[in-house]
Order: structure tokens, then C-alpha cells, then sequence
């Protein structure tokens, strides 16, 4: 078992350094894992079918048809007219622009699932407009980074459906609604950072809007939403499954943005499409991998070993989440959220099934977790993408990040240890026990 231990996640670490892309750096672990106990031909046998009877479920249907949803929305004029909104709502705080991207961005990707997508589409719109009000270009690209993954709490989130699916059928209604309460906190926890800052570097108030102005922002901000209330509606209701609300949000974003909006044509619809079947592909290949990689750790007793270790160590729950949120911290810096996701559940619910914790309370608290992970170096994707179109570095948007950071970090204890935040919509909505 310590040997299977070390060179599964020992060449797993070793493949990462050398540069080798993380799905193939999962299949090669896990492959090499699996020849310490069974033939090549068998190896290679058990890993290929692992990979396609991990990817053959109904569930994960939800994730390309979110994933179209989402790059309709973003070339389809959706992301400007939430921008428009979010304007007026935070316009008149200290650091008005920073305030309309945290707003934005809960906006945006809660409806287009994707933090990446979010950091893109509201970056690339908010830092031309932050740069000409005079804002320090890496303080606009760290309020950018540090917000893109509300949407990644707030549903419908592609994340949340990857949990479920690994955890045998955790509710995704329940994880859905969970995450309202966390993302919202969030987003607010981040304003206020924002603002203090602001206030302190003088950074311009926005005009007050003229009623008119507010009245057209609010009703172009109508539809785009309605989506929202769709989704979470129809899951809530029973009406539809979250696969089934994830093709029902391709075809609303679909007409809003062909026939009612008019941003797109036909002849838009092929580059799209394959724009989305590549975000797809990436995005199953990791899971398809990490799905045979958690098999391999079941046939190695790793789970169990790493379950056992950590009770071992304490009895007190306190530190034993500690330490699950610190170990998920540091995997976060240097491996992206799926297959972060896809490896270290199995691992880690046995241990917090042994402290009686709530499989959907965990799911929150891994995702909020997970979601820091992308804003912080080396690997973090937001990190990238928001630095990106901020036209700034890495090395100069670390400093300003901090505060962001601290804050986070406080959210993610605040949600750890108060299962309140994560379960009272749940309990109060869907009867949930």
C-alpha cells in the first residue's frame, strides 16, 4: 500500500513538473499503478474501461450542454447587458467598477457555470473602463481573479454535478441551493475589501444613474437572469433533472440571443459549437482519467490508509478539518479544480463520513476550497485568464491579491466549521435532512 501510494501520487507530482498535461500525467500514474499488482495488458484493460464506464453517465450530460449555454451567452451580447446591470446596483459605493465586477461576476457565472468564462467575458469588458477612471491595472485584474469563481457556488455549476457523480448520487438540488448562501457571502465579503481599498486610493463614485438609465439596465438584465430562475425553478420543482435544465438553458440562451437579442446568426452557431465540443473534450478527458485514478487508489486501499492516518492523528474534528482544508489549499495551487475534485473526494469522505459530516456541507466546502485554488499560483487558471486580458503580470496582481486572499480563506473556515450556512436553504427549501 506505501508503495502504491508513492508512486501513484509520486510520478503523478513528477509528470506535473516535467510538463506532461495533467490528464495524460493522471493516466500514466495511474497506469504505473496499477502494474504493481496486475499484467500490461490487464493494466492497460482496466484503465481504458475505467474511462469509459466513468464517462458513460446521464449525469455528465449537464456539463457540454452548460458549457454551450455558457459560450452563447458570451458571444451573444448576455455578458454586457449584466455588466450594464450590475453598474447600477453597485455604482454608487467607493470603487464603483470594482464593486459592478464582483456583481458581474456572480452574475455571469452563475449562469454560465465557468469561472474562466466569467474572468474572460467581465474582464475584457471592465478593464478598458477601470484603466480610463484611473485604477491601478493589477488591483482591477486581482478584484477580476478574486471574484470569477462566485459562479463556481452560485448554481447551476458543473462542479457541483462533478461531486455528486462522485459521491453515488449526493442531491444535486440540495448541493445546488446549498451554494447560494456561500457564493453570495463571498461576493459580499470581496466588495468590502474592494471598497476599503478604494476609499483608501481614492478610486471615483459613479454618478448617481438617472431613473431612466436604471429602468433600461434593469429590464435588459430581465431575460438573461430569467435563466436562473428556469434552471434552479424546474430542478426545485421536479419539473426537470439538472441534465435536462442544462439543455434547457442551451435552447433559452439559444433564442435570446438569435432571434430576441440578434447578436448571433446561423452561420455563427459551427464556430461556437466547436469552440464548445473543445472546452468538452478537455474538461471529460480529465474526468475520464481521475475517475480510473480513484479506482486504482480503491484497489490500493489508499482512501482508507490516508482515512485512517488522519483520524489517527486527532480525535478532535476541529483540527482534522483543518488539516483536510489546509492539505486541499496546497493541492489547489498546483492542480486544476476538476481533477482536484475527481481525486481527493474519495479520498477525503471517508474520513469526513467518520466525523458525521453532511456529504452536501463537504461538497460546499470542497468547492469554496478548490475555488481559491484556481485564483493562486502556479497553476491557477483564473489567475491567468484574469491577468490576461488585465493587460498586467502575475508577479505584480500577487500583492494586491492578498487581502482578497485573506479574505477567502476567513469564508472558507466561516463555512467549514458553521454547516448552517451550507444546509439552511436545503433544509428550509426541499425538506432536506
Amino acid at each position: 500500500m506505501t508503495t502504491a501510494i508513492f508512486l501513484l501520487f509520486g510520478s503523478f507530482a513528477v509528470l506535473m513538473a516535467l510538463g506532461v498535461p495533467i490528464a495524460f500525467a493522471i493516466g500514466i500514474a495511474t497506469t504505473a499503478t496499477f502494474l504493481l499488482f496486475m499484467g500490461v495488458d490487464q493494466s492497460l484493460f482496466i484503465v481504458a474501461q475505467q474511462m469509459a464506464s466513468g464517462l458513460d453517465s446521464f449525469t455528465l450530460l449537464a456539463i457540454p450542454f452548460f458549457i454551450l449555454a455558457g459560450n452563447i451567452m458570451n458571444r451573444g451580447g448576455i455578458a454586457m447587458r449584466l455588466i450594464n446591470f450590475a453598474k447600477v446596483l453597485g455604482g454608487r459605493l467607493p470603487g464603483a467598477l470594482a464593486h459592478c465586477n464582483v456583481i458581474a461576476n456572480m452574475m455571469f457565472g452563475s449562469i454560465s457555470g465557468s469561472a474562466v468564462a466569467s474572468a474572460a467575458a467581465v474582464g475584457g469588458v471592465m478593464a478598458p473602463l477601470q484603466k480610463k477612471e484611473g485604477y491601478d491595472p493589477a488591483f482591477s485584474a486581482a478584484v477580476n481573479i478574486a471574484s470569477c469563481p462566485t459562479g463556481l457556488l452560485i448554481p447551476p455549476s458543473a462542479t457541483l454535478i462533478v461531486y455528486s457523480l462522485i459521491t453515488g448520487g449526493t442531491s444535486i438540488a440540495a448541493l445546488f441551493v446549498a451554494g447560494y448562501l456561500p457564493g453570495i457571502l463571498m461576493g459580499l465579503g470581496l466588495m468590502i475589501v474592494a471598497g476599503v481599498i478604494a476609499k483608501r486610493r481614492g478610486y471615483p463614485v459613479a454618478p448617481r444613474p438617472a431613473l431612466s438609465e436604471v429602468m433600461v439596465a434593469a429590464r435588459d438584465a430581465v431575460l438573461p437572469l430569467g435563466l436562473v430562475v428556469i434552471v434552479m425553478g424546474g430542478i426545485i420543482s421536479g419539473v426537470f433533472t439538472a441534465t435536462e435544465a442544462s439543455a434547457a438553458a442551451v435552447l433559452y440562451t439559444l433564442v435570446l440571443a438569435l432571434v430576441w437579442y440578434r447578436e448571433i446568426t446561423i452561420k455563427d452557431l459551427p464556430a461556437i459549437l466547436i469552440e464548445s465540443a473543445v472546452t468538452t473534450s478537455v474538461v471529460l478527458l480529465m474526468i475520464g482519467a481521475s475517475i480510473a485514478m480513484s479506482r486504482a487508489m480503491a484497489f490500493g486501499g489508499i482512501p482508507f490508509a490516508i482515512s485512517d492516518f488522519l483520524l489517527g492523528l486527532s480525535d478532535n474534528p476541529i483540527a482534522i478539518l483543518l488539516a483536510i482544508n489546509v492539505a486541499l489549499l496546497v493541492v489547489g495551487t498546483f492542480m486544476d479544480m476538476t481533477p482536484a475534485l475527481l481525486i481527493f473526494t474519495p479520498i477525503f469522505m471517508p474520513v469526513v463520513k467518520g466525523l458525521g459530516m453532511d456529504p452536501v456541507h463537504f461538497g460546499i466546502v470542497m468547492t469554496l476550497n478548490l475555488c481559491i485554488g484556481i485564483c493562486t499560483p502556479p497553476v491557477g487558471s483564473a489567475l491567468f485568464v484574469g491577468c490576461s486580458v488585465g493587460g498586467t503580470s502575475i508577479a505584480k496582481v500577487i500583492r494586491p491579491l492578498l487581502p482578497f486572499y485573506a479574505v477567502l480563506f476567513g469564508l472558507l473556515m466561516l463555512v467549514t466549521y458553521v454547516p448552517d450556512i451550507s444546509l439552511f436553504l436545503p433544509r428550509l427549501l426541499l425538506g432536506y435532512q
